[in-house]
């Protein structure tokens, strides 16, 4: 069978359902224990063979619909490719395009996961040259987060972030199906960096051992509690003492409409857990009060 000339594929978002930073490493990395779950919402990667390089002369070429995303080398997804071609000998030229939907900076793991979706779509291009180890390998060395997206469903992830191993299926079905509203206040975004320093600043107060965050995520998974029960971000006291509005409008949220609500990563997107009946448009029209009309607010399900 031929390979396709052309792909198409979604580079999903993800949210840390739990997440407890349990130290920082001697590298400069900080140790984890998370539970992520990738989303049915994401960017669209389109990937095509093209009969002769671009002018520049490199394999890859990128176009992108967001302003101020650069679409050169800096790029992950050219960075990915270029991975994937010195990894697996392949010399196909290739154009990709991105559609952007995931917010910049908003803890969503989207350059991450554009960056694997890369790889993805290249495999599929070459029919198939980079074995699924291969991939794994390349993952983890394109960052820190990115092998959560090779795994199609909700995982534990462990280290800085390159040990992924997946949720028990009983576990992950109390994760999956379930709807989600991201929120993020305009063109708000929170430095991974800076929020990783500012807990460094305070002398691991805001750290959870990982002894404690295994028993956690442990105690979860071997029983039946729902979603809600999981919730959990140890980088929220960093973030929120200088971004308050963040932490003001979960509490009018949760107090209004009785949801489990946090935020994702280092954010600065939050989220709220829906259960069947939820009044969306009341949910997205107090969160637009709350942060302004440009506020972006994204219906999704947890795959």
């Amino acid at each position: 069978m031929n390979a396709p000339a052309t792909v198409t594929l979604l580079a999903p978002a993800k949210i840390n359902l739990f997440l407890a930073v349990t130290g920082r490493r001697a590298d400069g990395y900080h140790d984890l224990v998370s539970v992520v779950a990738p989303l049915d919402f994401g960017d669209a990667l389109t990937a095509i063979t093209v009969r002769q390089k671009p002018a520049t002369g490199e394999q890859f070429s990128l176009t992108c619909d967001a302003a101020g995303l650069p679409a050169d080398s800096s790029n992950l997804v050219l960075r990915a490719a270029a991975a994937f071609a010195e990894k697996t000998g392949w010399a196909e030229p290739v154009a990709f395009d991105l559609k952007k939907q995931i917010p910049l900076g908003a803890g969503l793991g989207g350059g991450s996961s554009n960056a694997v979706t890369t790889t993805l779509a290249l495999n599929q291009l070459s029919g198939g040259v980079a074995s699924p180890e291969a991939l794994a390998e390349l993952a983890a060395e394109l960052g820190s987060d990115c092998p959560l997206f090779l795994a199609g469903g909700p995982v534990v992830m462990r280290g800085r972030g390159e040990r992924v191993e997946p949720l028990p299926a009983p576990a992950a079905r109390r994760l999956s199906g379930r709807r989600v509203l991201l929120f993020k206040p305009g063109d708000l975004g929170v430095d991974t960096a800076w929020a990783y320093a500012q807990m460094d600043a305070r002398g691991g107060r805001d750290f959870v051992t990982a002894a404690e965050a295994e028993r956690r995520v442990g105690a979860w998974i071997a029983g039946s509690a729902p979603a809600e029960d999981l919730l959990f971000n140890n980088m929220e006291p960093a973030v929120f003492r200088k971004y308050v509005a963040l932490p003001e409008l979960l509490g009018q949220l949760r107090a209004r409409f009785a949801l489990a609500a946090g935020m994702s990563g280092s954010g600065s997107t939050c989220f709220a857990l829906l259960p069947g009946a939820a009044p969306v448009a009341a949910l997205t029209a107090q969160i637009r009060q709350a942060w302004g009309d440009v506020t972006w607010v994204q219906l999704a399900t947890i795959r």
